[in-house]
């Protein structure tokens, strides 16, 4: 009798955009409740993802490894072990595709969520998990999350788990931090566009290589099937609401209009989709899986 398989291979997938090579790494997932979006009933929401075969919000963490010119880039770390044990699977699944954390040159990051930055230390020692990476992230993040007066507001929990895990984590790379103020090209290929809204520095990034275009857009939406469809639904971490509704129909709107080729950190990976119109909002239509490079 042969034996059931107890988990799934590794959760690696490459893209090749142009002469870039894009490879989506998952982090895990994360499951949540529907009380945190604002601006849309907890009944309404639930609807929609049940229409869409989804009984529940479970959040997909997504990172990205960027194979460009020569060097090697990653875009957020996943949670490290700050979240629940269901995500954190970011540096063994590097491993897995084959890639020493010690090659990366870089670490991009486009938030300081503990989703996003909660990976980039060892919380015993302290060490960097990525030796040699120089880390990049607009100059909004730290700024905000160094505040205390900024963190004297929060709750508890926000105190806990984004302020004081976003400190803790790239405090160890602050002899190698390089900040931006967006519109730049930051990584080969790679160019910076600033989104605020969920975060003060909140950044998507486009990668261009040739004619080829991908928009990874970070956390533009935490819920696709409701926020697509319904683009003024936020979060309850959202640190300016308004505005980021603001951003997220900007980035809805180019990337439907420029038909471009997105991904995100809450895409159910891999995350390769294209966004389209429908009727007021918008619809993604996950990209089919890309068999070669």
């Amino acid at each position: 009798m042969s034996n059931l398989p107890q988990q799934q291979i590794p959760g690696v997938y490459h893209r090749r955009i142009g002469d870039i090579v894009v490879t989506a790494i998952s982090d895990g997932f994360l499951d949540g409740s529907m009380q945190v979006l604002r601006n849309i009933s907890v009944e309404e929401a639930t609807g929609i993802l049940a229409a869409a075969f989804r009984p529940a919000r479970r959040t997909s963490v997504n990172a990205f490894l960027i194979h460009s010119a020569g060097r090697l880039a990653l875009v957020d770390t996943g949670s490290g072990t700050y979240l629940l044990p269901t995500a954190g699977n970011v540096l063994a699944n590097i491993k897995a595709a084959g890639v020493d954390p010690a090659r990366i040159d870089t670490v991009i990051l486009t938030h300081m969520h503990p989703d996003h930055s909660a990976g980039l230390a060892d919380r015993n020692t302290w060490q960097p998990f990525y030796p040699n990476a120089e880390l990049v992230m607009h100059e909004r993040e730290p700024a905000h999350w160094f505040d205390d007066a900024a963190m004297a507001k929060g709750t508890d929990r926000e105190k806990r788990d984004f302020f004081q895990a976003g400190r803790e984590q790239i405090t160890p790379y602050k002899d190698r931090w390089r900040l931006f103020k967006g519109g730049e090209e930051v990584f080969p290929g790679v160019t910076a566009i600033h989104r605020p809204g969920h975060t003060p520095g909140h950044t998507t990034y486009m990668v261009s290589s040739g004619k080829e275009q991908l928009l990874i857009w970070a956390d533009t939406v935490h819920v696709p099937e409701v926020q697509t469809a319904r683009p003024e639904v936020c979060m309850d971490f959202d640190t300016d609401k308004a505005l980021a509704e603001a951003s997220r129909r900007k980035v809805f709107d180019m990337a439907a209009t420029d038909r471009l080729l997105v991904t995100g950190m809450h895409l159910h990976f891999p995350g390769f989709a294209h966004l389209v119109r429908d009727g007021a909002g918008y619809r993604l239509i996950p990209e089919a899986w890309q068999h070669g490079l």
